[in-house]
C-alpha cells in the first residue's frame, strides 16, 4: 500500500524538507553576503545615512524570519509585512526630493495600512492561536 503524500515519512516530503532547507540555507547565506557588501560600501564611503540603516534593517528581518522558520517550522504572516513596512519607508526616503507630494501621500497610506494589518494580525492570533496537527 502506498503512503500518503503528507506522511512525513514519505520519500517526496523528505525529498522537498531537503529542497527547502537548502533554500533557506541559500537565503541566509545570501543575506550575510548583502550585509557584508553593504557594510563594506559603508566603510569605503565613510558614511552612514538611514536609507543605508534600513537596508540593514531588512536583512536584519530576513535573517529573523529564516531562524525562526528553521527553529518553530511556522513563519507567522506579521514578517514579511516587517519587511514591506521597511522597505516602502526606505523607498521614501530615498526618493522624498524628486517625488511628488501626493506620491508621498500614498506611500505613507500604504505603511498606515501595512502597520494596521499587524495589528489586525496580532489581534487575530491572540484570538484564534494557530493548533498544529501533527
Amino acid at each position: 500500500m502506498n503512503k500518503p503524500i503528507l506522511d512525513n515519512t514519505h520519500p517526496i516530503m523528505h525529498a522537498l524538507l531537503y529542497v527547502e532547507w537548502a533554500g533557506l540555507l541559500i537565503i541566509t547565506l545570501l543575506t550575510i553576503i548583502s550585509i557584508g557588501q553593504e557594510i563594506f560600501l559603508l566603510i569605503e564611503a565613510r558614511r552612514v545615512a538611514l536609507h543605508d540603516i534600513l537596508l540593514l534593517f531588512i536583512y536584519l528581518e530576513i535573517l529573523t524570519m529564516v531562524a525562526l522558520y528553521y527553529t518553530s517550522g511556522k513563519l507567522p504572516v506579521r514578517y514579511p509585512v516587517y519587511i514591506a513596512i521597511v522597505a516602502v519607508a526606505r523607498y521614501i526616503v530615498l526618493g522624498m526630493k524628486e517625488m511628488e507630494p501626493l506620491s508621498i501621500i500614498y506611500l505613507s497610506v500604504a505603511i498606515l495600512i501595512l502597520s494596521l494589518s499587524v495589528i489586525v494580525l496580532k489581534i487575530n492570533q491572540a484570538k484564534f492561536p494557530f493548533a498544529r496537527v501533527d
